[in-house]
């Protein structure tokens, strides 16, 4: 299934709803090949929903705004939010916004969410669905903080690090998958991708 899957994507034009640089370097590893169109949307602030539903809506959001231009294109979208004490953080504003963030995940277990789109509105049709990462951190000094911060990794990262990075130095133990960490559930993308294909005739 694998290698078929694959080379049966050769026959689709698909896009990435995304500027995510972690995202676009994931599915490149797959082997997939597609241009990176952004949506330029604004993104859900409804704070009446959950986690999941806030990463579920963005992906709806710039997959729908994007998929509309480019009916004929298999179009992905994604989402990711870290959240921790029943807060919701996203890409920090500035230094210190990162380093209360960085204090917030200290010695504590926070979550990470990924919401993630396939849509192919030629066919009217479109897929959502979400995954749920455990990170621990150590405890973290108020120099190592400050360090990490200085090296600029954190500011365009939810949760204002990247386990990718440096940021790996902070991380204890996760329970779940390790790419939605990095911004895109590999595994449970590539299931819902073969699910979703089986539906038309490529």
């Amino acid at each position: 299934m694998l290698f078929s899957l694959i080379e049966s994507l050769d026959k689709l034009d698909i896009i990435l709803a995304s500027a995510s640089p972690r995202r676009f370097e994931l599915l490149k590893s797959l082997g997939l090949k597609f241009e990176v169109k952004v949506s330029g949307i604004a993104e859900s602030s409804d704070k009446d929903l959950s986690a999941r539903e806030h990463v579920l809506e963005n992906a709806r959001l710039k997959g729908q705004a994007v998929a509309q231009q480019y009916p004929d294109c298999l179009v992905i979208s994604a989402d990711t939010v870290v959240v921790a004490d029943n807060r919701i953080l996203e890409k920090p504003q500035d230094e210190q916004d990162a380093v209360e963030m960085l204090q917030t995940l200290s010695a504590k277990t926070h979550q990470v969410f990924t919401g993630f789109g396939l849509f192919y509105l030629r066919y009217k049709k479109f897929t959502l669905d979400a995954v749920c990462t455990d990170v621990t951190f150590r405890d973290l000094s108020s120099e190592e903080i400050w360090a990490y911060v200085n090296t600029g990794e954190p500011f365009d990262k939810a949760g204002a690090y990247a386990i990718q990075g440096q940021g790996a130095l902070f991380v204890e133990k996760i329970d779940g998958c390790f790419f939605n960490v990095v911004g895109f559930p590999l595994s449970r993308f590539y299931k819902a991708l073969d699910k979703f294909l089986a539906q038309f005739v490529i």
